[in-house]
């Protein structure tokens, strides 16, 4: 989709220190570099994840790793609702490669230097370094909610990537606090991006830094208003709506009834932030 022309000017550092990830919905399954060749790999296998690790990384941070995902699997599905769910279950395990440091990330990971983690849905994959900011209280569990939100509703639903970055955000054990007040800052200073707006954006690896962060600010922003204000269970009728193939707009609708537009939306947000 095609990026907003915008002055880059304008911007300022919106959540400075904010963890950075990235999220890859597409339904390929191939997200390989030539890096990733997995016999290449140290490998610790757990009963939700295998972890690929390069040799440079302590056994004890693995193991931590991979108790902590576990963990946090547990914790995503419940904060999604889809715990005891019947009609859902993650079939295959999800791959966790850990690359030495940032420069091996972003060189043979094949990722942006303002990333510190990636999640690849289809594949089951993530991709991150040990050292990277808030790699357990934050990076897993969101890069966690990306596989499993997507796994659960589906390969093919149509959202806006606020809308799931907003969704991953929301399971990092911070929530991003402090979002409302970056954002109420924005609307102040007349920086805000409407979400009419920032449902076309998308972001690349030479997207500009501030604008990422305030991408991801009013993005956590928004969903956590949609969890905590207007109900967990709606939230849930409205993944399921989602996962049913009801359009974002059209489930909007159906489960929030005050809402026939994605600006009707906007609007009670904005009054919630006051």
């Amino acid at each position: 989709m095609k990026r907003m022309n915008m002055d880059m000017r304008v911007w300022i550092p919106a959540f400075a220190g904010m963890t950075i990830f990235i999220f890859c919905a597409g339904l390929s399954t191939n997200v390989s570099f030539a890096d990733d060749i997995q016999d290449s790999w140290q490998k610790m296998r757990g009963q939700d994840f295998i972890i690929y690790y390069r040799t440079d990384v302590p056994d004890d941070f693995v193991q931590t790793t991979m108790d902590t995902a576990e963990e946090e699997f547990k914790r995503v599905t419940d904060n999604l609702g889809i715990t005891n769910n019947q009609s859902w279950a993650m079939k295959d395990q999800i791959k966790i490669y850990i690359y030495s440091d940032k420069i091996d990330y972003v060189k043979n990971g094949g990722q942006a230097g303002w990333s510190h983690g990636v999640a690849f849905a289809k594949a089951k994959t993530v991709k991150l370094y040990p050292d990277a900011s808030g790699f357990f209280d934050s990076l897993l569990p969101h890069e966690l909610g990306h596989i499993i939100f997507r796994d659960y509703i589906g390969y093919t639903a149509d959202i806006p990537l606020w809308f799931e970055e907003g969704v991953a955000i929301y399971q990092e054990k911070a929530k991003r606090l402090g979002s409302n007040e970056t954002v109420k800052d924005t609307i102040q200073n007349g920086q805000f991006i409407p979400l009419s707006q920032l449902t076309g954006m998308r972001l690349y690896k030479n997207t500009n830094d501030q604008v990422v962060d305030l991408f991801y600010a009013e993005s956590a922003s928004a969903v956590y208003y949609m969890i905590t204000e207007l109900g967990e269970q709606e939230f849930y009728l409205f993944c399921n709506e989602l996962k049913s193939g009801t359009p974002f707009l059209e489930a909007l609708h159906k489960v929030y009834l005050r809402f026939n537009t994605i600006d009707d939306v906007n609007q009670a947000w904005v009054d919630y932030l006051g």
